[in-house]
């Protein structure tokens, strides 16, 4: 009896039945619900530690250059070679490589300012052996893998590493590193005891500023950070500068909060809750984002990496426990009325995410909010150095997915290693028998950005990113596409206000055409490009209300069943007439 009416309204009317505004919208597209597209900004640098965007934050860590992650190359100044883990671990470590690698660097576990494991390329971890010989065998580390690190008095990149036996390090001959060397020492370059450290890389994430603090400390720096960084009036300036959303970074811990694992501390739940009342207050969406995994989804430090391992997804447990913390998630903010989407993981990096992992993952995910709300969203990232279009078939399937992809016009490769010296190899290759190195040459990275002007970076967004987001936007609208994260900065020097307020327009002209929308990162940072509040504050980015487009999702359930049957009677009506 229902459809009677809408019959006669087919039959009746010199308007096709729910006629799309827009050319090549489908039937089922036309009657879905509308609303504004997302424009957003992240909350990045708040409730998940990342120290460029305030790097005062590990001011107070007494060897704040020494944290969890930090990777130290150690030359014997009396051999004048690097300390190496044979075969990248598993065996002895020597002292006799002329330039430093992977096998030549060792990542710090902080104990405390002074104490540390030491952990090789292979995972094992540096120790002493019944014999005094120093090995990097053990898989997890104790006491035997537990070092101290003795700084020189007005230099502290010459070290002595002190062994769990009171005794320390030295290479005896190049072959040989042992732990039996007296406390005696002149730090002289004759003294084989004597290290001099080359520091390559460091994190400063949220395990390093709660590891480096201790947790009585890091829980009074982090809340009186939570407390400041982001207030309600930041709320008040986003609504007023004509966003609609804000996409809030949150880490695993939260879910466990006011007692998270070791060494994280709680509170940053509070500030959260915080932020749904803001955002409930000033009419603001709010797409959380889960930013940081159990055991790390990426080896950077937004991940709340240790040592920039990246374990997520190699085992069951890491995969459970992600999905307990999006039921956690969904669940408590199932009812408000600001909960836009929940974004189920930042940045997974291929190949350590695979795709048989996330996909397993991202289903998971997907149910958990689904048991506890019909209306939010859920987003699923694509895998960073990979093809963006290899989860849409995936990601169709669901009702109010969502797939997120993040462009920058600033990173120039897309592995660790990618723009390293090819000859960087050259004589480690050459002790094998029958090996071949391999390089790769393209057109395509080469630090490209680094050489483009200004138009030409303009013109990049024109082109290049309007064809990669074309990729991934589908005619039925499943998934809808979300330009995560993009910035109004570059590698263009002597840019001028006009470039920079350009490259902002065309971002968000073109940006602005993904189904679901975009979200700038981040709205506060000491970088002032990548702050999107003082680049409004300043006339960088105006954002015009009127461009706004509307969401377009395919209706679900019933709602389909009806628009199916209502295109049915139809095209009946029209085959009559």
């Amino acid at each position: 009896m229902r459809l009677l009416p809408l019959l006669l309204l087919v039959i009746c009317s010199p308007w096709p039945l729910l006629q799309s505004a827009d050319a090549g919208r489908t039937l089922a597209e036309a009657g879905a619900a509308r609303r504004p597209r997302v424009r957003a900004v992240s909350l990045g640098g708040w409730l998940v530690t990342e120290g460029w965007v305030k790097p005062s934050l590990f001011d107070g860590i007494p060897n704040n250059d020494l944290l969890d992650g930090t990777q130290l190359q150690f030359k014997s100044v009396a051999r004048n070679r690097y300390l190496a883990a044979e075969q990248g671990g598993g065996g002895a470590i020597v002292a006799d490589r002329e330039q430093p690698s992977g096998w030549e660097t060792f990542k710090l576990w902080r104990i405390n300012e002074t104490t540390f494991n030491f952990r090789v390329f292979g995972n094992q971890f540096v120790g002493v052996d019944i014999s005094g010989r120093v090995v990097a065998t053990a898989t997890t580390p104790g006491p035997s893998e537990t070092f101290q690190l003795v700084r020189r008095d007005g230099d502290k990149t010459r070290v002595r590493i002190r062994a769990p036996n009171g005794l320390f390090l030295q290479a005896k001959t190049m072959d040989s590193v042992t732990a039996d060397h007296s406390e005696d020492t002149n730090w002289g370059d004759d003294d084989p005891s004597v290290f001099v450290t080359n520091s390559v890389a460091h994190l400063q994430g949220e395990y390093q500023l709660c590891n480096g603090y201790g947790i009585r400390k890091a829980r009074q720096v982090l809340r009186d950070h939570w407390r400041t960084f982001i207030t309600e009036s930041d709320f008040s300036f986003i609504a007023s500068s004509g966003l609609n959303a804000v996409r809030i970074p949150v880490g695993w811990w939260i879910a466990s909060d006011p007692r998270p694992p070791r060494p994280f501390v709680g509170g940053s739940l509070r500030a959260l809750d915080n932020a749904f009342r803001w955002a409930e207050k000033y009419n603001l969406d709010i797409i959380v984002d889960l930013h940081a995994a159990p055991g790390s989804q990426n080896p950077y430090e937004h991940s709340a990496t240790r040592d920039g391992s990246q374990e997520w997804g190699t085992r069951d447990e890491s995969i459970a426990q992600t999905v307990q913390v999006i039921d956690f998630l969904a669940s408590r903010y199932a009812e408000s009325p600001s909960l836009l989407a929940v974004s189920l993981l930042n940045s997974p990096l291929a190949p350590g995410a695979t795709l048989r992992s996330l996909t397993k993952y991202y289903r998971l995910g997907y149910d958990a909010v689904r048991r506890h709300t019909r209306t939010a969203y859920v987003v699923m990232p694509a895998r960073l150095a990979a093809d963006d279009t290899e989860l849409l078939g995936f990601a169709g399937r669901f009702s109010r997915a969502v797939l997120d992809v993040h462009y920058y016009n600033l990173f120039s490769g897309a592995f660790d290693r990618l723009t390293a010296d090819d000859t960087e190899l050259l004589g480690f290759a050459g002790r094998f028998s029958r090996a071949v190195l391999d390089v790769h040459y393209y057109n395509l990275f080469s630090g490209a950005f680094d050489r483009l002007t200004a138009d030409e970076n303009i013109d990049f967004v024109r082109r290049n990113r309007s064809s990669d987001l074309a990729a991934v936007t589908r005619r039925n609208g499943r998934p809808l596409t979300f330009v995560g994260e993009w910035v109004a900065e570059w590698n263009v020097r002597g840019a001028s206000e006009r470039d920079y307020q350009r490259f902002a327009q065309v971002q968000q002209d073109v940006y602005g055409r993904a189904t679901f929308g975009w979200a700038y990162w981040m709205l506060k940072n000491v970088n002032h490009h990548w702050s999107m509040q003082w680049m409004i504050q300043n006339g960088y980015i105006t954002l015009d209300s009127s461009r706004s487009r509307a969401i377009i999702s395919p209706p679900d359930g019933d709602e389909q069943m009806e628009m199916e049957s209502a295109g049915r009677l139809k095209q009946d009506a029209v085959q009559a007439s």
